[in-house]
């Protein structure tokens, strides 16, 4: 009896509460509705926008955009090229669109992507638009060669001088020689056995390229080149090619004649046939999905201090040392993915090479038994890829 009057009694304690408090924001809402939307609007105009932020971090951009102050955005201009078959080439620096807000020539910035404008400022689609311009992944890529062809040129010099030989190595040479020997030693000479020294200047350039851009991406307002698509689908183009020059008949012989029953060959032929593209492709998925993985988790981490305050400026100040400390954790975790991707691609690079050049043998393994009193020793050799 006692539980059935405590019932009734928080059944109309919540009626009340559940009337007084919607009842005045139904009729708020409907005395209200067009102060609201139009409160709504300015709000969502003033909010932070992540996914501006992420993509406008992580994609292609024609500036170098470093942070943002009440006086303006601080960033360096890159020349914009273009040619259009109606209006012939233009050249002039992005400073000109204003950071997306201006027209300049006939041409405005739309979601990155330059596009041609009538005289009332709306995009005229009959004018085609080739953009040729230095955009900050190629003025990046540019960097990283001339960096990496300085380090190489002042080492070769050294060596030719013979510091390093006779003598000890000194400074950047010393810097650089135990990586270099480190590729030599690790994944030259154990995938391509004695014919290394030929594919040695490639592997180098690939990793010391890779490394170069990973490093630079890093630094905040630079392009996350790595993280493009485009940029490795060049390099795993590039390793398609050097694999498919260097593979031999074994090669060959054992892709479309694999050393299978008959009746599986019809089943592993266009299995091996695939597999010829599905390595370079791993090695193009590989380093641009985890490069581009960790720029956006340490964008999304700051991020959740903006899109907190949003709610609350004391709740976007309370997490911050969270978010601020996670930050920092994944972007030391990056500066060691950045030199782990450089040598995984490297090493994927020549064991895919090794795979092609490897020679045929009568045995997988022949073995040579030496007999020491009761004990028996096995020699065994490996492939012709093993140094």
């Amino acid at each position: 009896m006692i539980s059935k009057r405590v019932k009734c009694l928080l059944v109309a304690v919540f009626s009340l509460i559940f009337t007084h408090f919607t009842a005045p924001l139904i009729a708020q809402e409907n005395n209200d509705e067009a102060a609201k939307s139009g409160a709504n609007h300015e709000k969502k105009k003033e909010a932070f926008d992540a996914q501006e932020v992420i993509f406008g971090h992580v994609l292609n951009a024609h500036e170098f955009h470093f942070l943002d102050l009440p006086s303006g955005p601080v960033t360096i201009p890159l020349p914009v090229i273009l040619y259009s078959p109606e209006r012939g080439f233009t050249s002039f620096m992005s400073s000109k669109f204003e950071h997306g807000h201006a027209t300049y020539e006939g041409y405005k910035l739309e979601d990155g992507n330059v596009v041609a404008v009538d005289a009332n400022g709306n995009i005229d689609e009959t004018v085609k638009v080739y953009d040729l311009s230095l955009t900050r992944n190629v003025v990046q890529m540019i960097l990283a060669l001339i960096i990496l062809v300085w380090i190489m040129l002042t080492i070769a010099k050294r060596y030719k001088a013979g510091q390093g030989v006779t003598s000890a190595p000194k400074g950047m040479q010393n810097l650089m020689e135990p990586v270099i020997t480190f590729i030599r030693d690790e994944v030259a000479k154990p995938n391509l056995g004695n014919k290394y020294e030929r594919y040695f200047p490639y592997l180098l350039t690939v990793f010391f390229f890779i490394l170069i851009n990973n490093v630079f991406g890093l630094i905040p307002g630079t392009a996350n080149v790595t993280g493009n698509i485009a940029f490795t689908i060049v390099l795993g183009v590039i390793s398609f090619i050097v694999i498919m020059f260097s593979a031999n008949k074994h090669y060959w012989a054992h892709i479309f004649n694999p050393p299978v029953p008959g009746g599986i060959k019809a089943i592993m032929i266009p299995v091996e046939i695939l597999g010829i593209f599905t390595k370079p492709f791993a090695l193009i998925i590989r380093l641009f999905a985890n490069m581009l993985a960790g720029h956006i988790i340490i964008i999304c981490l700051i991020s959740l201090i903006f899109i907190f305050a949003n709610i609350s400026t004391g709740i976007g100040w309370g997490f911050s040392p969270v978010s601020i400390a996670f930050s920092t954790f994944i972007y030391l975790i990056e500066v060691l993915v950045a030199f782990i991707q450089a040598f995984i691609f490297t090493n994927l690079t020549a064991v895919f090479i090794g795979q092609a050049i490897e020679e045929t043998h009568g045995n997988d393994h022949h073995q040579d038994h030496h007999v020491e009193g009761e004990k028996v020793t096995t020699a065994a050799y490996d492939d012709a890829v093993i140094a």
